[in-house]
């Protein structure tokens, strides 16, 4: 397909996310009805349960139009419709602080307090590090306490390390969980020093599926601007490439936290966007670029791939297992020259390019889409409950 010039078709906008994409409020129960089946990773259908036999999985964490992986994974469970289970969404955080933060942390108590048919409800809770891993942490062990099935979804990029620096907190939550979901096989081990490996379940993110446009000559950053995504070795990378590919132009997607927004040949800063005008951004885009220095597996990957980037990223957490076998391009963090030399191939070979992006297309439909990856996590759902019904009798 050839490319577009960046300024022929629509300008990169801030775009609000629709009131009809994110609910306005999560915590209502979810159940709609159905009339056709979810399909699993074979593509064969799976008859939905009838409304009497219906379970219940409950979320806790952070979800809505936030920036972030995690809302991202929680409102992709919230979008879908499972064969057998209706979802609920309990709120334990925003973004504030203080007064705010402490009267949604106590909703989110007193919710799960009030939950009631332990024997068809499994509670998850979405971890990160610091604050999340104790707070959300802290609402799973209650629910654990009061006889409900737990999972522990865990979403940090340096788990690993924090179980290192706080592993009394880690051991106490992990324990309260009749099922560990983690994104890498790092965080997979690190867990399975605290609860038997067969409890500890690797399960990638779903993400949602794109929409064609025309590519243009763009390569997209998406992410925090901080040192940990690498925008610093980006920009002198890309400071490196801008003249000599004058139809080319980087754009770099996020709030700005500790790396300045400078000057950039071919280039722009364009601040946070919404997640939906990141996603029409990455449809139009050839190449994405996220060289962290330290990731668990980003949704930004995830969502190139699903919108046929050729992908170039850094050997950090998941993503040497995302871009296995060709799918995209691996260089090793903080590496300048690696970085130039990955984006000046991929800028310059077409044919190239487009193979990547038909590879990382191809790994998105059976690794990383709803219909691949939705049946596994209801799956781990029901291991809960099916260990919650042994340790119960």
């Amino acid at each position: 397909m050839s490319l577009a010039e960046p300024g022929d078709t629509e300008p990169i906008v801030v775009v609000q996310p629709s009131a009809a994409a994110v609910p306005a409020d999560h915590s209502e129960i979810r159940n709609e009805s159905r009339t056709a089946s979810v399909p699993g990773p074979t593509r064969v259908p799976v008859a939905p349960a009838s409304q009497s036999q219906r379970l219940l999985a409950v979320h806790i964490g952070r979800s809505g139009a936030v920036a972030g992986g995690m809302s991202q994974v929680i409102n992709g469970y919230l979008a879908h419709s499972f064969a057998d289970f209706d979802l609920r969404m309990v709120s334990s955080r925003d973004g504030s602080g203080g007064v705010r933060a402490a009267g949604l942390a106590a909703s989110a108590f007193w919710k799960v307090l009030r939950l009631a048919r332990p024997e068809r409800t499994v509670v998850i809770a979405h971890l990160s590090q610091g604050g999340s891993f104790a707070r959300e942490g802290a609402l799973l062990t209650l629910a654990h306490a009061r006889g409900f099935a737990t999972v522990a979804q865990l979403h940090g990029s340096s788990f690993a390390d924090f179980a290192v620096k706080r592993p009394g907190l880690v051991g106490r939550v992990l324990r309260a969980a009749d099922v560990v979901l983690t994104l890498s096989a790092e965080s997979q081990a690190a867990a399975a020093d605290f609860v038997p490996l067969e409890r500890v379940v690797l399960v990638p993110n779903a993400v949602a599926d794109g929409v064609r446009r025309e590519i243009e000559p763009l390569v997209v950053f998406g992410g925090a601007v901080i040192t940990r995504k690498g925008v610093d070795v980006l920009v002198a990378a890309w400071q490196r490439l801008a003249l000599a590919h004058p139809l080319w132009k980087l754009v770099i997607a996020g709030p700005i936290v500790d790396q300045p927004a400078v000057p950039l040949t071919r280039g722009e800063f364009v601040g946070a966007l919404s997640h939906e005008a990141l996603m029409k951004l990455l449809e139009r885009s050839a190449i994405a670029v996220l060289p962290s220095r330290d990731e668990a597996m980003p949704m930004f990957i995830l969502e190139a791939m699903a919108r046929r980037n050729c992908v170039v990223a850094t050997r950090v957490g998941g993503v040497p297992a995302v871009l296995a076998n060709g799918v995209g391009m691996i260089v090793e963090p903080g590496d300048v020259d690696s970085l130039e030399v990955a984006l000046r191939h991929a800028i310059t070979d077409g044919a190239w390019r487009a193979k990547k992006a038909d590879l990382a297309r191809s790994a998105f439909e059976t690794t990383y889409s709803a219909a691949a990856v939705f049946p596994l996590v209801e799956r781990s759902w029901k291991a809960a409950l099916d260990r919650r019904a042994d340790r119960v009798l």
